[in-house]
């Protein structure tokens, strides 16, 4: 899959509003840290990829995943389905494109609770489109996935997210001109 290198440069000052059908969390994105990671993360938001995803994973005390397109024309029920079968399919979309890992080279690349990081398969060089939201600190994650975030409002919305919920949409704000 090709590498992709977005054209958007964060500032550091970013702050994604990740509208869910259960409430808004408030995200200060890392731009300073993981430039690639925030620059397509904001790009995808720009596009609307993200408009109508639905959470797709969720793990008690460890994450709740989303940003699979392959969610989009299903419904919360049918998403809450899928996902309990390894067949499901869900979990495995992605934008077309892969992005180069940064959790190597980011000197605050630490899974605290809400923090918000890019999934990938094997590959350091898979993650695309797939975020997650720690559901309290995963040191064990600091080695091998990008923290391209941090929660800064919403903490306990994210806790109630489960499979199946909405991602209705993500804004960004204080973005560069």
């Amino acid at each position: 899959m090709a590498q992709y290198t977005p054209e958007y440069r964060p500032s550091g000052e970013e702050v994604a509003v990740i509208k869910t059908s259960k409430g808004s969390v408030r995200v200060q994105l890392a731009g300073k840290d993981a430039p690639i990671h925030v620059g397509n993360f904001v790009e995808l938001a720009q596009k609307g990829f993200y408009d109508d995803l639905k959470f797709h994973r969720h793990v008690p005390g460890f994450v709740i995943q989303g940003g699979c397109p392959n969610t989009r024309d299903l419904t919360p029920d049918q998403v809450v389905e899928k996902a309990q079968s390894p067949y499901g399919g869900l979990g495995t979309g992605n934008p077309g494109y892969s992005i180069k890992e940064e959790y190597s080279t980011n000197p605050n690349n630490k899974h605290l609770d809400g923090t918000l990081a890019m999934a990938r398969s094997q590959d350091p060089h898979s993650a695309g489109s797939q975020f997650y939201l720690c559901l309290g600190p995963q040191p064990m994650l600091d080695s091998g996935y990008t923290v391209f975030g941090q929660t800064v409002d919403g903490l306990d919305l994210i806790g109630e997210l489960r499979v199946g919920d909405v991602i209705e949409g993500i804004e960004i704000e204080n973005m560069n001109a």
